[in-house]
Parts: structure tokens; C-alpha cells; sequence
């Protein structure tokens, strides 16, 4: 006996179904299927034939897939009981519940005293299915791994990415060849991570960013995941995603994971990109103030590092002001006797030597400039060389002699004790000033896996949301090391990369876009001479490509030439300008020819307008450029268009092109079709195209 249920969307049809009770499997996952569809018959013809040197009947790859059903692949739960016995799970079906948009699967271990709960939630207008598995037995148990509900990998793919990284080299795209057995990878820092952001991307064959069939995942957890692709032996494939193995440190009667996010795109990797930016921005970042403009930044951070003198900072804050900025960020350094980063972490007590009295004069000031502050903590890390650290050295997580990372320690945020004292220093700071924004850091790797730590980390995050609502955070981990949908379900803002390079950075915006929305993704102009690559960029390079995300200054503005200082107005008073469309509008992703270009087209929202941002990362191997294909308008509308930064044009362009010119009007159907050929351009350049519909 085979039963079935489905969940649909305007664009996909999930069909699940369970036979003879066994714990149900995904059979069916894509394009709209008719609303009467037989899913019984489906399922039948998609049962797999037997020959040969197999079992009788192939095992069912269901959500949870059971190694004592004979089941061939890697199973997606492991658990023992308190004296190590490991268990071997059979679950059957005990019962299902739906509504329209959210489907609940409950299956029972009756001989174990198992409960296995699966829990899916559609969002129709995003299309993102949201999923989580739940165990619960009736007594503690330890677990060693349990994967979010699995899903079938499709058998029309030749290919997966992922994404790799490093400090100041995050978002790196890997393309890995499906074959027989798994693409294994595990984060076991207690972070997110640089190395392995939790995401994975399925195009099917001849997929690109703007046509084609694909699926993608996300596991949104800060603590660290484990990633399975497999192939089976008989040819099919499964996707599994959940927290690193054996998070779970103490024995427990429930467990839980976090949700994986998936979507299926008939349009290319940009149908999954768009799902995921607008869920993220819409469904997931609880905004402190709904409909306020982003502010653009200014962080010192690069310009006095941990020397902070008053005078100084007044007179950056008064430039700053000045190009443009509406946030003055303090980072590093106001705290303890924090001169280098050996000491002070978690004391966070206003420095007296370098704020004689306090913090108040510096923040009054930068109101008065018309810019709201904004300061910088590390709350999850201690220094050995810090008042609290002497006084409670059993609050460090980890042993004596451990490792240290930036010469500090994790705190062990699962005591309360911790968190409580936390609490009180960050609120005693919240609460005494105009404070509106907090950059979170987290600068070191864990000592250990543990899922208690990130449970905590985000407790504490809760309590000062809730009592502060005003306060943004902004997740920042040296960097890209803790950007996830589980962090941003706490935060409006990630710090995508330390990297203040506008070349390395053009690459890693563009990669990070198939996850990550515009108004949430930090991006500054950093200093002439960039202080992690050494690479000297020119200004209105360095602004371009910090005004495709959310605009930031973070250098010495001192250093900059009037005419330096001129361009920089003039791209921040362009963002300001747009930004109201671009930060609810789309990120596409374009297909250029050249592969020295990376380019985007930014949608807004109803259609209307555009802006293409196309940068030059090499020198290319044709001397002409290669004409440059729009997506996602209306074949029929007409679209006026122009170059937003002609006057850049070197002197080596000398051909006399229209947009050269002035704008030019063309139909949806030819920008799309035809594509436009832009002027010549040097490497580590940018073209900024604007168009309207008339």
C-alpha cells in the first residue's frame, strides 16, 4: 500500500509517499505537476528495477534512511544509548499532518521508544521550503548525527558547488563531478566558518546563472555542519545536511535540528539566488526600524587600528560626515588597556586613558555631524590578560594549555553565568548611551566542537534584541566567518570578508549574491593602498564596487586627494539615491562571455528600473569587448539606458559608441537577445550601466 502528499507552489510541486508504513521518501521534486496528478502511479514508476549482484529490493533513500533497512548510503540518523549501545533504527508511519503550505511526517521506533518527526514548511511567494528533523525518546540518548529531512540529489545533474574560503578570500566557488560514493565535507571549528560556508548548489546540465533547472541548499546554523552529496551504488543520490557529528556533548531525551532551506529554479542559478535573497531579507532579518533607509557607514577600524585619541577621531569623524557617512562605527580598541589585541577581551569597561570621560563627547559629536554611532564588541572571547579572566578562569572554554587563537579564548557561553555577566556590561553601555549599532565579532575558532556554545551565543544575542530593539548587530567573524541564515536570524548586517580590496571583493559579492541580499551585505571602500593585499585600486574602482551591497567607508580620509575625496561623494550620493530600490530589488547574476567579467544586474522589485555593474577582474583575451546579455525583462517594453560613469572612459577607448554618448532605447527582447557592447576598459575597472522602463 503506497500514500502520498504534496505540497505546491506556483513554481514546484514536492511529492512525498510511503509504502507498506515505512517512513516516507521524497519521490518527486521540481516543476508544477497537474493538481490531479497520480502520485501513487509516480511512485511506482519511479521504483527502481532489480538485477544482478543486488538485494532483492532497493532500500527506500527516505527522509531519515535506515541503516537496518539494508540501506547502502551513509544513514541519516546515528545514536546510542547511555551505555553505548548503538542503536539501529526502523522507523514506521505513524502519522502525517498538512495544511496547504506545511507538511508534518511523525514516524516511530516502537522497539527503541524512537520518535522521528519531519517538518516542512513552503513559502509561496519566496519558494523556499524550509525543513527540520526531530528526535525525542523516553530517555537520554547520545547522539553522534542526525540530518535535516533528505532529499533526492536530481539524476540530470553533472555537477555540484560548493563553497570554500579562507580570511580574506571567502565565497570561493568549487565545482566538484558527481560519481559514485560521497562529496563529504564537515566544519568542525564551532563556527560557521570561511572554509566551508553551509551551501550547496545542483545545476542540471546546461544550467548557467540565467537559464536552466537547479536546486539549492542552505543549512542556517552558526555552530559548525556536515554536508553529504552521495551517490549510491545503484545511481541514486541524496542530499544531507545537519550539525557537525557529535555537537551534541551531554546525553538528552530531544534533539533537533536546525532548518535546511531548499529551492528549486526553472531559471538558472538566479531563480535560486532571488528565493534566497528575498527570504532572507523578508522572512528571516527581523529590521530594527521597517522601512528605514541603510545608513552608510564609516568604521575606523583601518584608519587608527587601536589607537584612539579624540582630537583624531572628531576630525575622521568630521570628514567622514562630510563624503557621506550617516554611521560612525568605534571598532577595536575603546575598552580595558586594549592597545594590541593580547588584552582586555570581556572586560569592557571603558578605557580611561583614552576617554577621560567616557564615551559620551565622541558619541555627542558624531550626532552632531548627523551621524548615528555605532561600536564594536567581542563578546563571545576572553584574553588570559584581562580582569576576568583572573578573576573566573573556569569561565574560558576549553583546557589550560590550549591553543590560543589571536591570543585570546572562547567563553563558555553555555553557562549562564557567562551570559548573564555579558548581558550586563553590553547593557550597562546600551542603556548610558545613543548607541544604535553593534558590530559582533568573533575572531577565533572553537577549542571544540559544541553545540551548546552556539545555542548560547544566540541566546544572549536574543536577550539584548529584545530589550534593545533598537540596536542592529552585525555579524562579523574575522571577516566571513559567521554568516548564515541562523545568525541572521539575530542580526541585519554581515561583515562578508576582512578584505577592504574592491578586486577580491568584486569576486566574492558576486558568488556570495546566490545567498545573500544586498542590504545585508557590509561592503567598504578601504584605503588607497589596501591594507590584507598590498594592491593599490583606484578610488572610483574602490567605490563602485562598494556601492553593489551595503555602503561603507573604512579607511583614513585623510588620505584622500580632493579629487579622490569629489568621486567618493559622488558614487555615495548615487547609492543614496538608489538605494531604496536596490535594497528590495534582486541580485542577478550575468553570463559574460569574457571571462575577465564579472558582472550583475540588480532588478528592482516591480520591474521598472535596473543598474548593471560590470567589472573588469583581468585583461582579457580579445582586444574588443564581447557584448553583454541582460536578463529578466520584458520582451516588449522598451528601456532607456545609460552609462552612468562615461566620463571614466580612458583614453585608449576611441571608437564612438552610442553609450558613449548619451542613453539609448532598446527593447527588453534585445537587450536580453543582442546584449550591449560596452567601451574598452583597463582591468580592475567598473562600468555602471542605469535603465528605466518607459
Amino acid at each position: 500500500m503506497t500514500e502520498c502528499w504534496r505540497l505546491d507552489d506556483a513554481r514546484q510541486t514536492l511529492a512525498l509517499a510511503s509504502t507498506n508504513g515505512r517512513c516516507p521518501q521524497v519521490i518527486y521534486w521540481g516543476a508544477p505537476l497537474p493538481p490531479g496528478e497520480d502520485l501513487c502511479a509516480l511512485s511506482d514508476v519511479s521504483t527502481l528495477d532489480v538485477t544482478g549482484g543486488m538485494l532483492d529490493q532497493n532500500p527506500d533513500l527516505s527522509l531519515c534512511p535506515e541503516a537496518a533497512r539494508s540501506f547502502p548510503g551513509q544513514p541519516g540518523l546515528i545514536v546510542r544509548d547511555r551505555d553505548g549501545t548503538p542503536f539501529l533504527p526502523k522507523f514506521r508511519l505513524d502519522h502525517v499532518t498538512q495544511s496547504e503550505l506545511t507538511l508534518t511526517v511523525t514516524c516511530v521506533d516502537a522497539a527503541n521508544q524512537l520518535t522521528y518527526v519531519a517538518d516542512f514548511a513552503l513559502d509561496a511567494d519566496t519558494h523556499v521550503i524550509a525543513m527540520t528533523a526531530r528526535l525525542s525518546a523516553d530517555r537520554p540518548l547520545h547522539l553522534h548525527w542526525l540530518a535535516a529531512p533528505v532529499l533526492p540529489a536530481p539524476q540530470h545533474s553533472e555537477e555540484m558547488i560548493d563553497f570554500a574560503g579562507r580570511w580574506c578570500g571567502e565565497f570561493q566557488m568549487n565545482r566538484t563531478a558527481w560519481s559514485p560514493g560521497i562529496r563529504y565535507r564537515e566544519n568542525r571549528t564551532g563556527r560557521t566558518g570561511h572554509e566551508h560556508f553551509p551551501g550547496l548548489v545542483v545545476p542540471c546540465k546546461g544550467a548557467t546563472n540565467t537559464a536552466g533547472e537547479a536546486y539549492a541548499f542552505h543549512y542556517g546554523w552558526s555552530g559548525g555542519h556536515r554536508m553529504i552529496a552521495e551517490e549510491l551504488p545503484d545511481g541514486r543520490r541524496q542530499i544531507q545536511f545537519g550539525h557537525a557529528a557529535r555537537m551534541e556533548t551531554a546525553a538528552a531525551t530531544e534533539f533537533r535540528t536546525a532548518p535546511l532551506y531548499a529551492v528549486y529554479s526553472c531559471d538558472g542559478l538566479n531563480g535560486c539566488a532571488v528565493s534566497f535573497q528575498r527570504h532572507v531579507r523578508d522572512r528571516i532579518v527581523s529590521w530594527t526600524e521597517t522601512g528605514r533607509p541603510r545608513p552608510v557607514h564609516y568604521n575606523c577600524w583601518e584608519a587608527v587600528y587601536f589607537k584612539h585619541d579624540l582630537p583624531v577621531l572628531k576630525d575622521i569623524a568630521t570628514r567622514a560626515a562630510a563624503l557621506g557617512a550617516e554611521r560612525f562605527v568605534l571598532d577595536d580598541g575603546w575598552f580595558g588597556q586594549r592597545d594590541d589585541d593580547t588584552s582586555s577581551l570581556s572586560d569592557w569597561e571603558v578605557d580611561p586613558r583614552k576617554y577621560p570621560d567616557g564615551l559620551g563627547p565622541l558619541i555627542g559629536f558624531v550626532h552632531a555631524q548627523g551621524m548615528s554611532f555605532g561600536i564594536w564588541f567581542e563578546p563571545e572571547m576572553i584574553n588570559p590578560n584581562s580582569n576576568i579572566h583572573r578573576a573566573h578562569p573556569d569561565w574560558a572554554l576549553g583546557a589550560e594549555d590550549q591553543i590560543l587563537g589571536r591570543q585570546q579564548k572562547a567563553l563558555n557561553m553555555a553557562l549562564p553565568e557567562v551570559r548573564d555577566f555579558l548581558y550586563q556590561r553590553i547593557s550597562a553601555l546600551l542603556s548610558a548611551h545613543p548607541i544604535d549599532y553593534i558590530k559582533w565579532d568573533h575572531n577565533r575558532v572553537l577549542p571544540m566542537p559544541d553545540a551548546a556554545q552556539t545555542r548560547g551565543s544566540y541566546a544572549l544575542m536574543d536577550r539584548l534584541r529584545a530589550d534593545f530593539p533598537h540596536v542592529e548587530i552585525e555579524s562579523c567573524a574575522s571577516g566571513g566567518g559567521r554568516i548564515d541564515f541562523g545568525i541572521l536570524h539575530r542580526t541585519q548586517r554581515v561583515w562578508l570578508s576582512d578584505s577592504n580590496d574592491a578586486l577580491e571583493r568584486l569576486k566574492m559579492q558576486h558568488n556570495a549574491a546566490l545567498f545573500l541580499p544586498s542590504c545585508v551585505t557590509g561592503s567598504h571602500v578601504g584605503p588607497r593602498k589596501c591594507h590584507t593585499s598590498g594592491r593599490i585600486l583606484d578610488i572610483e574602482f574602490r567605490a563602485w564596487v562598494a556601492a553593489q551591497r551595503h555602503m561603507g567607508f573604512e579607511m583614513d580620509p585623510r588620505e584622500l586627494t580632493d579629487e579622490e575625496a569629489d568621486v567618493l561623494r559622488d558614487v555615495t550620493q548615487w547609492w543614496k539615491n538608489n538605494r531604496d530600490w536596490m535594497d528590495t530589488g534582486d541580485i542577478l547574476r550575468l553570463d559574460a562571455a569574457d571571462p575577465s567579467v564579472i558582472a550583475e544586474q540588480q532588478l528592482a522589485r516591480n520591474g521598472g528600473q535596473f543598474v548593471v555593474f560590470v567589472g573588469k577582474s583581468g585583461t582579457s583575451d580579445q582586444i574588443a569587448p564581447r557584448p553583454l546579455r541582460l536578463t529578466r525583462l520584458e520582451p516588449e517594453a522598451r528601456y532607456e539606458v545609460s552609462l552612468r560613469n562615461r566620463k571614466a572612459a580612458s583614453h585608449l577607448s576611441r571608437g564612438s559608441l552610442a553609450l558613449k554618448d548619451g542613453p539609448v532605447t532598446l527593447s527588453g527582447a534585445a537587450l536580453m537577445q543582442n546584449g550591449l557592447t560596452l567601451p574598452w576598459s583597463f582591468p580592475e575597472s567598473m562600468w555602471v550601466l542605469e535603465g528605466r522602463r518607459l
